[in-house]
């Protein structure tokens, strides 16, 4: 009786130091799941989402392990139909099992907020310009980069269409450029819906309000073309709601401000007000009714 309490025992041991290891591992893949790291915020979004992934999977392989081994070893003799031990409860075994998900709760609650407040994005009562430490630009910016003063951008979100202003050399794009280990601060508005603004490369996610200029700020990190979208459904043509984000070295991003400095203005192109005005020119009218979109707007560079 001693030697198999022993084993079982040792199979308990055993199988916990497996599960334990096999959920790290499954945490440590979550990295090669995700885009890119483009921005300094991303990091810690990833580190968050790695240890959410970690213990998920350590509950899920711990309780299927536990079922497997109970079908496995402790199932029925064959023809055997008679009831099993009457237990009234275990009144030591419900607090623990209650008492582990309350932990597990208050810990991933606890960590979430630390990463959120390091990123500036916990979402205050108030409508207030927010702001991101420079602490979150890990390693990968250097105490040069930092230094260096802070890009400015206007971001004007609009059925259906993004339109980027710089206001450096009095700029408008609809593309957004974005210098590399810069930081950067995007004057987020709506013209007249509740828009996303999201770029799944960066991890970063900020709803834009009507009538509230909201300060928004990031670190790009690694240079490259990037996807940004409506995050928040905003009517008909919301699927066209879309633009490139280009995460260029410092020098070519003054190159491209420099030479659409120089560009005369004209008319963006603009998906949803084409897609409309082919509908509306159309004898038989069909599909839902919609508000016009925004009239395409005067850019320096198109994109």
């Amino acid at each position: 009786m001693k030697i198999e309490k022993i084993l079982n025992i040792l199979t308990l041991f055993t199988g916990a130091i497996a599960v334990t290891l096999s959920s790290l591992w499954i945490g440590k893949q979550v990295y090669s799941w995700l885009p890119p790291q483009a921005a300094a915020e991303s990091q810690l979004i990833d580190d968050l989402i790695s240890f959410l992934v970690t213990l998920g999977a350590f509950i899920f392989l711990g309780v299927t392990s536990t079922l497997m081994y109970s079908v496995i070893f402790h199932r029925a003799v064959k023809d055997d139909f008679t009831d099993g031990p009457p237990i009234e409860g275990n009144i030591t075994l419900e607090v623990v099992w209650t008492a582990i998900p309350i932990l597990l709760v208050f810990w991933i609650a606890g960590y979430s907020y630390q990463v959120y407040e390091q990123m500036g994005i916990q979402g205050p009562s108030e409508l207030v310009h927010l702001h991101n430490p420079l602490a979150v630009a890990a390693k990968d910016v250097s105490a040069k980069a930092l230094a260096q003063p802070v890009e400015k951008i206007d971001v004007l979100a609009k059925q259906w269409a993004w339109v980027f202003h710089y206001p450096e050399r009095d700029v408008t794009s609809t593309e957004l450029h974005l210098p590399s280990h810069r930081r950067v601060r995007l004057a987020l508005q709506s013209q007249d819906v509740l828009h996303g603004f999201y770029i799944p490369a960066f991890r970063l996610k900020q709803d834009i309000i009507p009538n509230h200029a909201l300060d928004f700020e990031f670190t790009p990190i690694r240079p490259g073309q990037y996807r940004l979208t409506d995050s928040q459904y905003s009517g008909t043509y919301f699927a066209t709601m879309q633009a490139n984000v280009v995460v260029e070295s410092p020098e070519d991003y003054q190159q491209w401000l420099a030479q659409a400095a120089t560009q005369k203005p004209s008319l963006a192109n603009n998906q949803a007000a084409s897609e409309y005005a082919q509908t509306s020119n159309q004898s038989v009218q069909t599909g839902w009714v919609t508000v016009p979109p925004a009239a395409p707007t005067l850019v320096n560079s198109p994109g």
